[in-house]
């Protein structure tokens, strides 16, 4: 067992204060231009690095945006309608994942339009330079002693202080970390490094997300307020998932599908 005594703050200037999940975001970001650009180099990627870099500044604002207003409407919306102001109060934390994929969504949708690329040909590039941004974040989740996991009487179990009790928990933003950061990336770049048919490579990201997901919902502690949706085990987290699963499989199913029937022609 071990008591979660990290400092959320990195660095400390005056009143200015800088915490570590918000340079975990700076790492996500970082990491996803350089990947990006390192794929664009490449012989007839269709891309250049012009639109790399809007692609991922788009990006960055369609994470934040709907991450926070995914949070509010997802976790939070009975605060939001007692005080909806409280919707832009960012610098008391809350964001989601789903809300942030819905806002990255809306960016390639308007990258498209702007640069006459399909959603999946954009979809399908980008995706595989998500899970280091991912993985970062559940780093910066776990620096920051929230979003704990469940009790547990394993050795590596962790004591979070903001849970407000003693209990030995899961640390399950690392187990997000690992699957959602770690794992993903590595399946999901090896995967996408040979050629695959349109909509594959984000279907692949969207089941293996909601997959991965799921499955850390059963060790993570439900949000307090919310707690079980169904069945005193379905979260949130899973409810929000499983359309990304479903989504994801047909996605797969059409992409390998209409490439079998180009192929026949």
């Amino acid at each position: 067992m071990w008591i979660h005594e990290i400092d959320p703050v990195a660095i400390a200037l005056g009143p200015l204060k800088i915490h570590w999940y918000g340079l975990m975001y700076l790492v996500g970001f970082g990491s996803a231009w350089y990947l990006g650009m390192r794929r664009a180099r490449k012989p007839g990627s269709g891309w250049d690095e012009q639109q790399i870099s809007d692609l991922i500044f788009w990006g960055a604002i369609g994470v934040v945006l709907g991450g926070r207003f995914g949070y509010v409407l997802f976790y939070n919306f009975s605060q939001f309608l007692a005080d909806p102001l409280w919707l832009f109060a960012v610098w008391e934390g809350g964001m989601s994942f789903h809300g942030g994929l819905l806002g990255v969504i809306a960016a390639i949708a308007l990258f498209g339009y702007k640069y006459q690329k399909s959603f999946f040909d954009i979809g399908d590039f980008i995706a595989p330079l998500i899970p280091i941004g991912l993985g970062a974040g559940r780093v910066g989740n776990f620096i920051g002693g929230e979003l704990w996991g469940r009790a547990t009487d394993q050795s590596w179990g962790v004591v979070f202080p903001r849970a407000g009790d003693a209990l030995a928990r899961h640390p399950s933003q690392l187990y997000e970390f690992v699957l959602e950061g770690v794992v993903m990336f590595i399946l999901l770049w090896l995967y996408s490094a040979r050629p695959q048919p349109k909509m594959a490579v984000s279907g692949m990201f969207l089941l293996l997300y909601g997959l991965f997901r799921s499955s850390v919902e059963f060790f993570r502690e439900p949000d307090g307020h919310i707690g079980f949706i169904a069945l005193d085990w379905l979260t949130m987290g899973q409810l929000l998932s499983l359309p990304m699963i479903l989504l994801g499989v047909v996605l797969i199913m059409l992409a390998y599908r209409n490439s079998a029937a180009v192929k026949a022609c």
